[in-house]
């Protein structure tokens, strides 16, 4: 099926959006920076690379940043990172960022390791992780691995969310072999069966198709506490430093998450996404049975801060931190806050309590 087209309309509508955001936005000091320099967590596809999965990923692919800072003539540049969140936190270490999109897991990392930063926006939350095996395989589920060799990319967000999962279905890290691949080398060593099972994201549907795979176990079909989580951070400095500017950032995020949060706009969101890593029927899987309000929504709710303290816990536990770090106080709203305020989206998504339980949704029941 070819990518469904965004219309005139739907390209008018996505300029509106981005102007008023861009409209409501304060103007910046007269120190601003002439570069903007963002972090993505990701290689991304393509030249110039983009990425799916995430606003941040629709952000960049349609140049609205690049739009909201012209008239200031800042330049904005998107540093796409092979390595992953590892390689994200090294750039930050050695302040070559001024925001980045990163996962759960290496955030922690580099705030454990004292990194200062914030984060202002969520972008790209309950995304999938799943595990596949090689056709024909007698493991079913996740308690058939004890004793196996299971590929997971360690040091990202996959390895916390495996870790949890795993510990919620009675077993530790030492049960199991795991072994340390990126998901392309996890592809090759399922086809060839030289691992029992990997845990990795929606790349596990092409060996599946493939006939060589199959994918036995979903996080988000199990429960949202396995998902994974990814989030728009700033680093103090830079927040301190200019804070108008990371208005205007936030203010795009949150406008083009509304965008495409309406489910009217599903087919334009996987043709978009269609471009990069994935065919857009590889998102449309992703998405089955979850709203684009949940899956887009912006918010830094008590659902992800509960995540975040859970990793902070567990990658405490499993030493791949010295320390653990303080979360609550990680997650600054002012930013946000003011970006709904302004554009009339407070309610607009549904907030989750810390169980994943929609807040409300208790109440709403008992009545």
């Amino acid at each position: 099926m070819p990518p469904h087209p965004i219309t005139r309309r739907h390209a008018l509508g996505l300029a509106g959006a981005a102007s008023a955001a861009l409209l409501t936005s304060p103007p910046l000091r007269a120190q601003a920076p002439k570069v903007l320099r963002i972090g993505v967590a990701t290689g991304g596809v393509g030249t110039p690379p983009r990425t799916g999965s995430s606003t941040i990923g629709l952000v960049n692919a349609q140049g609205l940043l690049e739009k909201a800072f012209e008239r200031d003539g800042i330049r904005v540049d998107w540093i796409f990172f092979k390595g992953a969140g590892p390689a994200v936190n090294e750039a930050l270490v050695n302040r070559q960022l001024d925001l980045a999109w990163q996962g759960d897991l290496p955030s922690i990392v580099h705030r454990a390791g004292g990194v200062k930063t914030r984060i202002v926006a969520a972008s790209g939350v309950r995304n999938g992780l799943y595990l596949g095996v090689p056709t024909g395989s007698a493991v079913q589920r996740l308690e058939d691995l004890r004793g196996k060799r299971v590929a997971v990319f360690k040091g990202t967000n996959l390895h916390l969310a495996a870790v949890r999962a795993l510990a919620a279905h009675g077993l530790k890290e030492s049960d199991l072999k795991l072994i340390n691949l990126d998901p392309a080398a996890a592809q090759a060593a399922l086809t060839t069966r030289d691992i029992d099972a990997a845990f990795s994201y929606v790349d596990l549907f092409a060996l599946r198709d493939k006939g060589v795979a199959q994918v036995v176990w979903s996080a988000a079909r199990d429960s949202y506490r396995y998902t994974r989580q990814t989030v728009l951070l700033a680093t103090d400095d830079f927040a301190q430093a200019q804070p108008a500017l990371v208005q205007r950032v936030v203010d795009t995020v949150v406008s083009t998450a509304r965008t495409y949060s309406d489910e009217a706009r599903r087919a334009d969101l996987f043709a978009e996404w269609g471009k990069t890593e994935y065919a857009d029927k590889v998102w449309r899987e992703d998405f089955i049975g979850q709203p684009l309000r949940v899956r887009l929504s912006p918010l830094l709710d008590p659902f992800l801060v509960a995540r975040y303290e859970d990793g902070a816990d567990e990658a405490h536990r499993l030493k791949l931190i010295r320390s653990r770090p303080e979360i609550r106080s990680w997650f600054d709203r002012s930013f946000l806050n003011q970006a709904l305020k302004t554009q009339k989206l407070e309610g607009y998504w549904p907030e989750y309590a810390a169980d994943g339980e929609q807040v409300g949704s208790k109440l709403a029941a008992a009545r």
